[in-house]
């Protein structure tokens, strides 16, 4: 078995635990709806209203409202919390995977493994899962893996059935380290975009549902929350991909002989740094929040992924030929 075989199948084994980790994710939905209230309270209301009842002639106990009927708090079943305990445990074997089948790669190639879209859809995805084990540490959003770890499988999926090629030799003009630099660059920032993304679009739904909601009977994270992880995920990736761009264009003027030419590449990824920079903008100096906010930052993402797919398929250009799509 030759090293780019191996590689090849670590993603799949990393698919398989990644496959793992989604069914434990959706039974942990699926088991933590809420508690229902007549099932969890032991004596009816009317019943506990009746013994609560003043005695004759007693007016200031007469006066006094009938005891509330106990309501438990909605919570996630007793099972939910294991199951998505065991999920993260899938999730950071096949995130263990994942790494080795990118790190094969790169000795098959023996360069960094991303010199094409194959390749940059294994990096990419493992970003994106990286981010969110790493924010997992700090922030209680287990919920999001929900999404994440689904998107993940996606990507790997679409990368072993349409993207695959062999690993090659890059040409003489991009065999250059600013492919480690500007390339690791956008990597790392698809991964914070990404759960950006998912937490803007999970704070969407929280502002719309209410913070009294609850989803399958689990505790989302409040609003205020959400939006905050949000604005400090993208506070971070903004940067890295503005970094990437500006490394991009240097190793253009070292590959080709200028910084910037139009090319769909760049100006897609000049377009996705202009929505992500309004994001920033708009909450920094008008206050936006909620929905709009949240707007912006998906309009972002999506403008990132039709630079990573819809760009080298439809828009063509000198990086679709290096990305031998």
């Amino acid at each position: 078995m030759s090293v780019a075989e191996l590689s090849l199948d670590l993603v799949y084994a990393a698919m398989a635990v990644y496959a793992l980790a989604m069914l434990c994710s959706f039974v942990e939905l699926a088991l933590g709806r809420p508690v229902p209230a007549a099932a969890a309270a032991p004596v009816p209301a009317q019943a506990a209203a009746r013994r609560a009842a003043p005695a004759e002639g007693d007016l200031l106990t007469k006066e006094r409202p009938p005891a509330a009927p106990a309501v438990p708090p909605a919570g996630p079943a007793p099972d939910s919390a294991r199951w998505g305990r065991i999920a993260v445990s899938f999730t950071v074997v096949a995130a263990l995977l994942h790494l080795a089948a990118l790190v094969s790669r790169g000795i098959a190639a023996t360069r960094a493994p991303w010199g094409n879209m194959y390749e940059f859809a294994v990096a990419g995805s493992f970003a994106a899962v990286a981010v969110f084990l790493v924010a997992l540490r700090r922030w209680p959003i287990r919920l999001a893996g929900a999404v994440v770890v689904p998107f993940v499988l996606l990507v790997l999926g679409l990368a072993v059935t349409v993207l695959y090629t062999e690993p090659e030799e890059l040409v003489p003009s991009l065999q250059s380290y600013w492919l480690v630099i500007h390339v690791a660059a956008a990597i790392v920032a698809t991964g914070g975009f990404t759960l950006g993304a998912v937490l803007s679009a999970a704070h969407w739904w929280r502002t719309r549902t209410g913070d009294e909601k609850r989803l399958a009977g689990i505790a989302v994270p409040p609003a205020q929350r959400l939006d905050t992880w949000a604005y400090r995920v993208h506070v971070f990736t903004f940067p890295v991909w503005t970094f990437a761009v500006m490394a991009g264009a240097i190793w253009a003027e070292n590959a080709w002989g200028r910084y910037w030419g139009w090319d769909p590449k760049e100006t897609w990824a000049l377009i996705t740094w202009i929505v992500y920079a309004g994001y920033l903008h708009a909450r920094a100096t008008t206050g936006w929040r909620g929905w709009k906010s949240d707007a912006i930052a998906l309009v972002g993402y999506a403008a990132l992924m039709f630079n990573f797919i819809g760009v080298n398929v439809w828009l063509g250009g000198i990086h679709s030929g290096y990305a031998q799509v």
